[in-house]
């Protein structure tokens, strides 16, 4: 394909993507679904499994395998962004008062669906091999079956928190705050599978990339944090938004590149970043750096669902995969919703507010797809499991909405007086 034909079909394929994605986010919305789900719906859409059997020549000519890597391109960018946006807005100081029992609650809703799924990659290898997953499976494919299970997407949490009037709550900040440290502790983990998974593709051996990791990351947090504050906030050299802007997105990308290059996605570069990135002097988010990063993932996002919907084959599905579906998701949804509401009640939480805890955990959204999409890269998923996992991704984010208008139904049969959470405020 010659330069002009590839930038024609770019430019086409993103006026595409852009439309057809954040049209299919707002009738999301309308439908009292996150915004993230029709986006997810618009990129599976536009890939093999319905444009490409619906109008196979229409697919080819939109989206022909010489724009691949542009829009590769234009998704790791927009990932990078998003990601270095979570990375500056985890705030573990949220946990307050009830820290233990988020921790509990974290702590329950990773272990016990991290362990049924590497539990079940153990016992059901022989039919993930019908899903075209290898006859015995690495240390690390177990280790990242479990993480799928165990995943909880914090963007779409919080949204449907908000959107639910539950921020200000006993079950909404325990949800956040639990999901919080779910975050961290899944991302640490799936970076130490990934390092183990790509073992032989770099010619250092993993134990020395696992140390050069720790290395990077710890010079990160010990002069880079200060550096920046002192770049960023120092009254001398106090510089413009957009300066700002750029040199903080130039910077994710530079970690993004180490990551990378040790071995690892460019997600836990972007993360590392976000984190390592101070805040104001107040403690607080500058508003200035959180809406354009907002901005400019909101906008490319789309073009990482359409890449990541490349993969999805859904006309291949078989018995088997649509059993499979069937069986993860319901695992996904009882084991975190389970784990979640037990410990819940442990931490002291009643009935129903423990009952909304659980299901607020069981949501996924992109967080899960991003990851699946590292798996998928590193060779730890076939493309027909990730397929069957992509949609236990949509299924179980769809569900959440209507579980959570269950419990509250749930709530007002037996407490028709004091339907509503209970206030943080109000909890002694």
């Amino acid at each position: 394909m010659s330069p002009d034909a590839m930038i024609k079909h770019f430019v086409g394929a993103a006026a595409l993507i852009l439309v057809a994605a954040h049209a299919a986010g707002w009738l999301a919305r309308k439908l009292k679904q996150p915004y993230i789900v029709g986006q997810l719906t618009a990129g599976i859409a536009l890939g093999p499994s319905l444009l490409g059997s619906l109008a196979p020549d229409a697919y080819e000519s939109l989206f022909p395998d010489g724009i691949g890597p542009a829009l590769t391109g234009f998704a790791q960018f927009a990932l990078v962004v998003f990601l270095f946006a979570v990375g500056y807005e985890l705030d573990l100081k949220v946990l307050g008062a009830r820290a233990r029992t988020a921790a509990t609650v974290a702590l329950a809703a990773f272990v016990v669906p991290m362990a049924v799924g590497s539990g079940c990659a153990l016992l059901f290898q022989e039919q993930l091999r019908d899903l075209g997953m290898p006859r015995h499976l690495s240390p690390a494919m177990v280790v990242f079956a479990g993480v799928a299970l165990s995943i909880t997407a914090v963007p779409v949490l919080t949204a449907i928190v908000r959107e639910n009037g539950l921020a200000r709550t006993v079950p909404g900040v325990v949800a956040v705050s639990a999901a919080g440290l779910l975050d961290v502790i899944g991302w640490t983990v799936l970076a130490g599978t990934m390092m183990d998974s790509g073992s032989g593709e770099h010619a250092v051996a993993w134990p020395w990339r696992a140390l050069l990791a720790v290395g990077f990351t710890a010079l990160m947090l010990v002069a880079a944090r200060p550096l920046l504050r002192r770049l960023l906030w120092g009254p001398r050299t106090r510089m413009e938004p957009s300066l700002r802007l750029a040199l903080l997105i130039g910077f994710a990308l530079g970690s993004a590149w180490v990551t990378h290059s040790l071995g690892l996605h460019v997600i836990f570069g972007a993360l590392l970043a976000g984190v390592v990135v101070p805040r104001e002097e107040s403690g607080t988010l500058d508003p200035e750096l959180v809406r354009p990063l907002h901005d400019v993932s909101s906008l490319l996002l789309p073009f990482f669902f359409v890449v990541s919907g490349q993969s999805v084959a859904l006309n291949t599905m078989d018995a088997t995969g649509w059993v499979a579906l069937l069986v993860v998701t319901v695992l996904a949804i009882t084991t975190k919703i389970g784990s979640g509401t037990v410990a819940a009640r442990l931490g002291g939480l009643d009935r129903d507010d423990a009952r909304t805890v659980g299901v607020l955990l069981s949501a996924r959204g992109l967080t899960e797809l991003i990851a699946l999409n590292a798996g998928l890269q590193a060779g730890l998923l076939s493309e027909p499991l990730y397929t069957v996992l992509v949609f236990m991704a949509l299924a179980t984010t769809l569900l959440t909405q209507p579980l959570l208008l269950l419990v509250r139904h749930l709530a007002e049969r037996t407490h028709p007086v004091h339907s509503d959470p209970v206030p943080v405020a109000d909890m002694g």
